[in-house]
């Protein structure tokens, strides 16, 4: 499989990687980051000589900040629509999962990750440039587009999520996964047998591995061999046993013990706000430290959406959760989206009408599902509309609940449901996470149907007679 370093290569070749150098990483990373990040076709960047640090200590950042990066990414094709995206990804998901299992990850017995090894006394977290994000910070966080792993110990099962880690002191970082989460379980899991779960971290690596640990799919090493159609090389970690990339730039590892909390936060998150107050949070006591010559960070600073952190979780998402309705015998789903201006906030369904109840029963389904974007935590509005809406677009999607839906009649509210700390609705002090749900049917009456007014529109024979007349001088 490829590494950080060839997919570099590769980006720069298409004239698609800026350099800077001489950026600081107190705030200086993070600002240029946000900033060219929400562009839809800002470049991915590289930073060297960062203030404090040797050359070529790098940190990579807005590296699938764009569809085409994407495409580029997983194999797909250049110039595609973001709905062209998703039908391709609805296309090649089945297959990458079906194909899988003939790509588990290949152990190996060394690689460019043990090129330079520190432990005990040695490890310095601080030798890397981990950078000072948002101003308002809890502190710098070093992992913001890594991946945490963990094994179940029952069972063996390995995960790779990404949960964000404050870099505490030169030997600990933060474990900040959610509840529900599978790296969460895991641990709870050590620490229900009275022992500390091992962990270890690759903060730099083909940006594909931070992708898929991202969201929430089974056996993320072999997934990511199928899509790349090459076993993942990974080297059994000596003091935890876990399987680390042999290609990755940066690894450290370790335990998290039980009881053993730091305060954590605040951070800016991917909502667009600054998350809570410090709260105490479990933490990674790091006993070994690896990494390859001039190793290169990678990061993907959260920022108000639409940003690099939320536009690949919109794609792989809406593919993932439309296909899963599919399966679950819903008839006529043509279109799904989580809106960019919340991800899994705001869920979007198109279908074709089949029968009374058709647009609820859509509605309850992805309230409660954990398909898409990480699980169903969060999702505040579900909204399904008529087969002539496009979900991605909001212009049609606030017509069709604007002229198609009436409150009283087409909204139901779902109340105490899955939330998390990160929602900014929620009160401090908390006990406890929940939300509540609204669904929105903002399609045509079903029984309305026939007799439903029609839509202004415009014919094909008359669009092509105007715009063979008038379309050069006018754009049409």
């Amino acid at each position: 499989m490829d590494d950080m370093r060839d997919w570099l290569e590769e980006v720069d070749r298409r004239g698609d990687l800026y350099r800077i150098d001489g950026a600081d990483w107190n705030l200086e990373i993070g600002a240029v980051s946000m900033l060219n990040g929400g562009k839809p076709d800002g470049p991915a960047l590289l930073f060297d000589n960062i203030k404090g640090y040797p050359p070529g200590y790098r940190i990579v950042t807005c590296s699938m900040s764009t569809t085409n990066r994407i495409a580029h990414l997983l194999g797909l094709p250049q110039g595609l629509s973001d709905m062209e995206m998703v039908a391709q990804l609805r296309r090649k998901i089945p297959q990458w999962f079906a194909d899988a299992q003939q790509f588990p990850p290949k152990e190996v017995q060394s690689g460019p990750i043990i090129e330079n090894v520190q432990s005990g006394k040695d490890v310095d977290l601080f030798r890397f440039p981990a950078p000072y994000w948002h101003e308002g910070d809890g502190g710098r966080f070093i992992g913001t587009a890594h991946a945490i792993i963990t094994m179940d110990p029952d069972t063996g099962e390995v995960n790779l999520g990404t949960y964000r880690a404050q870099l505490h002191d030169q030997d600990t970082v933060g474990f900040f996964a959610r509840p529900g989460t599978h790296g969460r379980i895991h641990c709870e899991k050590w620490h229900a047998k009275g022992k500390p779960c091992p962990v270890a971290v690759s903060l730099g690596h083909h940006p594909l591995i931070m992708r898929i640990a991202s969201t929430s799919v089974p056996d993320e090493y072999s997934l990511i061999g199928a899509i790349r159609e090459e076993p993942v090389e990974v080297i059994r970690e000596e003091i935890t046993g876990l399987p680390i990339p042999a290609d990755s730039e940066i690894v450290i590892a370790g335990w998290c013990y039980p009881g053993e909390m730091r305060p954590e936060g605040p951070f800016g998150e991917w909502l667009g706000y600054s998350s809570a107050e410090a709260a105490p949070a479990p933490v990674i006591k790091v006993e070994r430290v690896y990494h390859r010559d001039n190793p290169i960070l990678l990061g993907s600073p959260p920022a108000r959406p639409p940003s690099e952190t939320t536009h690949f979780r919109v794609l792989m998402g809406s593919a993932i959760l439309h296909n899963w309705l599919d399966e679950s015998g819903v008839p006529d789903v043509k279109g799904v989206w989580l809106s960019e201006a919340a991800v899994r906030m705001l869920i979007v369904v198109s279908i074709k009408q089949r029968y009374v109840g058709h647009a609820k029963q859509v509605a309850m389904l992805v309230a409660g599902s954990r398909h898409g974007d990480g699980g169903s935590n969060m999702t505040r509005y579900v909204i399904v509309v008529d087969e002539d809406i496009d979900p991605s677009n909001v212009q049609d999607v606030l017509w069709a609940l604007c002229t198609r839906s009436d409150p009283d009649q087409d909204i139901d509210i779902i109340r105490r449901t899955w939330n998390t700390s990160l929602d900014p609705m929620v009160a401090r002090p908390a006990k406890a996470f929940f939300n509540s749900r609204a669904l929105i049917d903002a399609c045509k009456p079903f029984e309305r149907l026939a007799e439903f007014p029609k839509e202004i529109s415009i014919s094909p024979e008359l669009r092509a007679r105007v715009s063979e007349k008038w379309g050069s001088r006018l754009r049409l």
